[in-house]
């Protein structure tokens, strides 16, 4: 597929030109390509497909183009710094914070938080990022009552990996009320991956 030029295929097939269905199923393409294959992944970048898939997050988009981008993005950036430095230059840090918004759906919530948990791992920069536009009070909000265990799921590793090695965040989820949000999770989780994730972060912010 690669060699034959098909990843550039898809690419063309993001454009804004294009219908929601052509591009949710590009998108879709593309995350599959890019589990497991760093080859892939460079090739979408090369032929710019960071760009357009950062392209295809702006507000108001079709939720299924939304949740397949953020996959896609999610796959493009996994332990590949290359490609996690170009999404954050394209603006796809803030564009992904921005989908974690309450109005969002829980799947368009679970593949937007997969994407930053991907693109902020052994990479300060993006981890910066994610705090400075806003994300860890949207990534804290997502921990309310009630809500998707996957999605309380992704939202607790984001932080965890965002407190790892930064006084900075650590401070902004105290100050977002993050510490009794991971509390309750901790005391309420829906599933296992939860509760470990947030007592990893607890134990991040001195309160393990």
């Amino acid at each position: 597929m690669r060699d034959c030029g098909g990843v550039a295929a898809l690419v063309a097939l993001l454009a804004p030109g294009c219908s929601a269905g052509v591009q949710r199923q590009a998108a879709g393409a593309l995350a599959n390509l890019c589990s497991d294959s760093t080859e892939n992944q460079d090739r979408v970048r090369e032929c710019g497909g960071v760009a357009a898939l950062v392209g295809l997050l702006a507000p108001g988009g079709s939720a299924a183009v939304l949740e397949w981008t953020a996959r896609a993005l999610a796959n493009v950036c996994a332990e590949n710094v290359l490609n996690q430095d170009s999404v954050r230059e394209c603006g796809g840090i803030p564009a992904l914070v921005a989908l974690l918004a309450p109005s969002g759906s829980a799947a368009v919530h679970k593949r937007a938080a997969g994407a930053l948990y991907n693109l902020c791992s052994d990479n300060a920069q993006n981890r910066d990022s994610v705090r400075e536009c806003g994300g860890v009070a949207a990534l804290v909000g997502l921990l309310a009552p009630g809500g998707s265990a996957a999605v309380h799921d992704l939202a607790a590793a984001v932080l965890m990996n965002l407190t790892r090695e930064s006084e900075q965040s650590r401070e902004a989820v105290r100050a977002c009320g993050g510490v009794a949000a991971l509390e309750r999770v901790l005391a309420c989780a829906s599933s296992a991956v939860a509760h470990d994730w947030a007592e990893a972060t607890l134990c991040n912010l001195g309160h393990a």
